[in-house]
C-alpha cells in the first residue's frame, strides 16, 4: 500500500535569526518532522543546538519533534531531552555498546517516545541487530555527519534497501526509514525506491530561492518514485 513520503527539514541549515519564520515555513508547506541536529564537538567535528532551542522550539510547532543525537554520551544525555520536548530520539550505534543501545531504545520507549537508531555510512546494517524488531525508525546516514552541505555518498540507496529487508525479516515492517545526507529533488527517487519513508533535506529546502516549492518538489520526485518501485514489485509478485 502506497504511503507518501514525509520530508523532514533540517534547521541545521536554516536561518537561525528568524528560526520561527522558518518552521512555520516548512509545517504550512507540509513537512511532516523538524530534524534538529544535535552535534556535541566530539562525536562529531562540530558544535550545534541542544536542549535550550529544543525547549523553545517545541511550543512553536505541531511538526514532529525529531531529535538526532550525534554525542559520545547519549545514556546520560537521554533525559535532557525527553524533558525539552523530543518527539522522536535517535541515538547513533556507533556510540553505544549492543546493551547499552538496547538500554537507550527502552528507555526512550518508556518515555513514550518513538526512538530511533542511527548508521554512519561505513557502519554495517548488522550493528541494528540488537533493536531492529523494536524500534520506531532507523536513519540510514548518506554523508558523513558533521556538516549540512556535503553530497550523497553514492550507492546509500543500496543500503537502505538492507535496511528495510532486515525489519522485515524482523517483523518490523512498520519501521520507517530515515535518510539524512545531500537529499534533494534529484536523490530523494533513489532513496525512495529502495524502501525510505523519511527524507531529511536542509540546502535543498532552507537554501532555495523558494523553500516552500523546493521541499514539495522533493516529496514529488520521491513520491514518483516509490509509486513506480510499488508498481514494479507488484508486477513482478
Amino acid at each position: 500500500m502506497f504511503q507518501p513520503v514525509r520530508i523532514a527539514p533540517s534547521i541545521l541549515s536554516a536561518d537561525f535569526m528568524h528560526l520561527g519564520d522558518d518552521v512555520a515555513m516548512i509545517e504550512q508547506a507540509g513537512a511532516a518532522f523538524v530534524h534538529i541536529d544535535v552535534m556535541d564537538g566530539h562525536f562529531v567535528p562540530n558544535l550545534t543546538m541542544g536542549v535550550p532551542l529544543l525547549k523553545s522550539l517545541k511550543p512553536a510547532t505541531k511538526l514532529v519533534c525529531d531529535v538526532h543525537l550525534m554525542i559520545d554520551n547519549p545514556l546520560t544525555e537521554l533525559p535532557w531531552f525527553i524533558d525539552a520536548g523530543a518527539d522522536l530520539l535517535n541515538v547513533h550505534v556507533e556510540a553505544l555498546s549492543e546493551a547499552d543501545l538496547v538500554r537507550a531504545v527502552a528507555q526512550i520507549h518508556e518515555a513514550g517516545l518513538l526512538a530511533a537508531a542511527a548508521l554512519k555510512p561505513k557502519t554495517p546494517v548488522a550493528a541494528l541487530a540488537p533493536v531492529i524488531a523494536d524500534l520506531d525508525m532507523a536513519l540510514v546516514m548518506s554523508v558523513e555527519p558533521g556538516f549540512s552541505g556535503q553530497s550523497y555518498i553514492v550507492g546509500s540507496d543500496l543500503k537502505v534497501a538492507e535496511v528495510a529487508a532486515m525489519a522485515r525479516g524482523a517483523g518490523n515492517e512498520a519501521m520507517l526509514i530515515q535518510v539524512d545526507g545531500g537529499i534533494g529533488e534529484k536523490t530523494a527517487p533513489l532513496v525512495a525506491a529502495a524502501g525510505a519513508d523519511v527524507l531529511v533535506c536542509g540546502n535543498a529546502v532552507f537554501k532555495a530561492a523558494d523553500p516552500a516549492s523546493a521541499l514539495q518538489a522533493v516529496q514529488a520526485a520521491a513520491d514518483e518514485a516509490r509509486l513506480a518501485a510499488l508498481a514494479g514489485g507488484e508486477q513482478g509478485a
